[in-house]
């Protein structure tokens, strides 16, 4: 293990945000993000974001990343996931972690409500990808699939067919 810290005695350094500090993102009509802590504020050491999805919300198609890994953390309700073999229905208190190159997908296909944590490490500009996705979703925009394919691409976003 490497020490990244090297003081005697510690510091006072640690980052408190109020719920009222966090930023919020609307995705469409059925999600919600919310960007607990940015890369931008961790030193690029993670990303930290909370997903709320109304019953029937959808989510993410399977994909995967180069640069960085995701983990999920169940809050609320049923979230599907995908582990790179089955989809499975995880509930309060189920985690997923996906590492660099692993296959993942998350949906809510149910009628109610679910929330989780997402996690990316180290921290991608995750939030921007996010900022794009909802542009583009509340622009209507039709997007071919080379567009779709440049946009992800961009964000290390590799989408496959299960």
């Amino acid at each position: 293990m490497s020490v990244s810290y090297m003081g005697s005695s510690g510091e006072a350094s640690a980052v408190f945000r109020s719920t009222g500090d966090v930023d919020s993102l609307q995705i469409g009509s059925a999600t919600m993000a919310r960007f607990v802590a940015s890369g931008s504020s961790t030193d690029g050491r993670f990303g930290l974001f909370r997903w709320d999805m109304t019953g029937g919300a959808g989510g993410a198609s399977t994909h995967f990343h180069r640069t960085f890994s995701e983990s999920f953390y169940v809050l609320d309700g049923t979230v599907r996931l995908y582990d790179g073999r089955d989809w499975v229905d995880a509930g309060p208190g189920d985690f997923l972690h996906v590492p660099e190159g692993g296959v993942h997908g998350f949906h809510n296909e149910g009628d109610a409500a679910a929330s989780m944590l997402i996690l990316f490490a180290p921290a991608p500009p995750r939030e921007r990808y996010f900022q794009e996705l909802a542009e583009i979703i509340s622009s209507g925009r039709e997007m071919t699939d080379e567009e779709w394919t440049d946009f992800f691409a961009r964000h290390d976003q590799y989408m496959v067919q299960t």
